[in-house]
């Protein structure tokens, strides 16, 4: 009973590296988009990941045929929404802006429209399934992704530098 216990554990085991193998690469990306962290200073999108894989790990002999990753990308998603609800009081109505400036095209955009944003562009996820996946109408997705799109193709302006006006002496 043990040997086959071991057996089957051990390969699990091989199953679900060989799965990380494939696809952690792709899905560290993903979580990169979505903290909008540097690729090469990404620690929010490490832990993001970490938390979705051992998920799926956790989860690896109930997938049933179910795409893993499939599974971990909803995972991601999910936890992304949940961090974004926490720490900036909601998905699509706060703005990251108050917190430190990062060098990131999808930084000027809100948590949401990035998650949809990477969902629908980089993931290639239909509207209809992430509209399932974060509880929201399919039209709805549609104007977050077209906002989002517009945002990033004509970026908010700075504001102009303020001239102090010197006295006459």
């Amino acid at each position: 009973m043990r040997e086959r216990q071991a057996s089957q554990n051990a390969r699990r085991a091989r199953e679900f590296e060989a799965f990380v193998a494939g696809a952690a690469g792709r899905l560290l990306h993903a979580a990169t988009l979505l903290t909008a962290e540097p690729p090469d200073d990404n620690p929010r999108a490490r832990r993001l990941l970490t938390a979705a894989l051992a998920h799926t790990y956790a989860s690896w002999d109930r997938l049933r045929g179910e795409d893993p990753y499939d599974r971990t990308r909803q995972q991601l998603a999910v936890r992304f929404a949940r961090g974004a609800w926490h720490e900036y009081g909601g998905l699509g109505w706060a703005h990251p802006r108050s917190h430190r400036k990062l060098d990131s095209v999808l930084y000027c955009l809100t948590p949401q429209e990035r998650l949809i944003l990477v969902l629908r562009l980089y993931e290639g996820v239909a509207e209809e399934q992430a509209a399932a996946l974060l509880g929201l109408p399919t039209e709805r997705v549609r104007a977050i992704c077209a906002r989002a799109m517009a945002t990033l193709l004509h970026p908010p302006r700075e504001a102009a530098p303020v001239i102090a006006k010197v006295a006459p002496s």
